[in-house]
């Protein structure tokens, strides 16, 4: 049977990153890997996760299983981030949250939830959007269709094109937003648009889907939520996928949650135990670790400050390197739109063949898109990452 089977070709970031790992020069700089470095050039454990894991492993009494919702204390810790503290649609039972292995965990089971309710499900998603969203929407057996976003030209929202094809969009489709620090372009809706897309919803009877991966890391987790909840509070049913790896450092944990918000309690109630059927048959039930340690910062007050102050300080260190990367790449032409723009990545708006040239002659690596990652930059590398650039320009 399996003699059958073609190789496929290798993903293109998984390739980049071994052709990386291969290249012998000292001086290379990743730019293309999607995880947040430090000025050293590393992923670090937050201080507060050390805390949390120390008292977990102080005082974890069994490994059992926790069941295909995961925990509830995690599960609430996470509606409360992600819609606010004391919000009435956690009052009122019209909000159910379920852990799940990473936001990919969240968006593949949303999928397949959308699937069970109507298999003739269309889900509408950014141009450009993060490349694995078309399969973990679209292997669940979901109709893709796209909505314009980003003007190729600007490097910024084309909000007009947005909400002209969102127009042909039918009462029932699925409208997948970012909640925050867009990937991979970097460029966001403010709240005033926020609203007009929220009224185009609610007029053509859509249901809103909003991943939510980097909260935290735009302007702070409040500012980054606010057209979430926005959206939230006025249309009757939504989706939300949410993401610890960013925000947590927590990447290999696969720690996700998946909001589910309906009409009315009891509404929420028999779509949540359809959700959970649906968790059963597939992967049963979530790992427990990366949940208990985010349930356990959120639990603790001390805990919660000292993780708010690691993630302002990360936060604030990317919003200086795009602000240092658009005065240092100003004599090549205008890139204050990565000023402008919130998150790890950004669109340079260079040509494939002069993303070749970074990489082959100055060791620069990114994705042929140009999509950088900021966040894998710093004060000493740089320098040396602009000149490259401007000299390919």
């Amino acid at each position: 049977m399996f003699e059958t089977l073609k190789p496929l070709p290798q993903d293109p970031i998984l390739q980049l990153m071994q052709t990386f790992r291969d290249d012998p020069r000292p001086d290379k700089v990743d730019l293309g890997i999607g995880v947040y470095k430090d000025d050293a050039g590393n992923t670090p454990i937050m201080a507060a996760v050390h805390e949390a894991e120390r008292r977990l492993l102080a005082g974890e009494t069994t490994k059992g299983y926790v069941g295909p919702a995961g925990s509830a204390g995690y599960n609430d810790a996470m509606a409360s981030l992600i819609l606010g503290t004391d919000n009435a649609l956690i009052r009122d039972g019209r909000t159910a949250v379920v852990q799940t292995p990473g936001g990919c965990g969240a968006l593949r089971m949303a999928a397949e939830f959308l699937r069970l309710c109507n298999p003739a499900t269309t889900v509408w998603v950014s141009t450009p959007t993060w490349a694995n969203h078309l399969p973990l929407l679209g292997g669940a057996g979901l109709t893709i269709r796209e909505y314009p976003y980003l003007n190729r030209d600007t490097l910024q929202v084309d909000f007009a094109a947005m909400l002209e094809s969102l127009e042909g969009a039918k009462p029932g489709d699925v409208v997948l937003l970012h909640g925050c620090c867009h990937n991979p372009s970097g460029a966001d809706l403010d709240l005033e648009q926020w609203q007009d897309v929220t009224t185009l919803i609610q007029r053509k009877g859509l249901l809103p889907f909003v991943d939510m991966a980097y909260q935290g890391l735009g302007d702070g987790l409040e500012k980054d939520a606010a057209g979430l909840r926005h959206l939230a509070s006025q249309v009757p049913e939504m989706l939300a996928a949410a993401s610890c790896s960013k925000n947590f450092g927590l990447y290999r944990e696969r720690t996700g949650a998946l909001v589910l918000i309906s009409e009315t309690a009891s509404i929420n109630q028999a779509a949540t135990s359809q959700l959970l059927s649906v968790i059963r048959s597939h992967y049963s039930m979530p790992p427990a670790h990366g949940a208990a340690i985010v349930e356990t910062i959120l639990g603790d007050s001390d805990l919660t400050q000292q993780w708010q102050s690691e993630l302002g300080g990360m936060c604030e260190r990317i919003l200086h390197l795009r602000q240092a990367f658009a005065e240092a790449l100003a004599p090549a032409g205008d890139f204050s739109f990565i000023a402008r723009q919130r998150g790890m990545f950004s669109f340079l708006g260079i040509t494939p063949e002069q993303v070749r040239a970074l990489r082959e002659d100055h060791g620069i690596y990114m994705l042929d898109s140009s999509r950088v990652n900021v966040a894998g930059l710093n004060d000493k590398v740089l320098p040396q990452v602009a000149d490259a650039i401007r000299s390919v320009l």
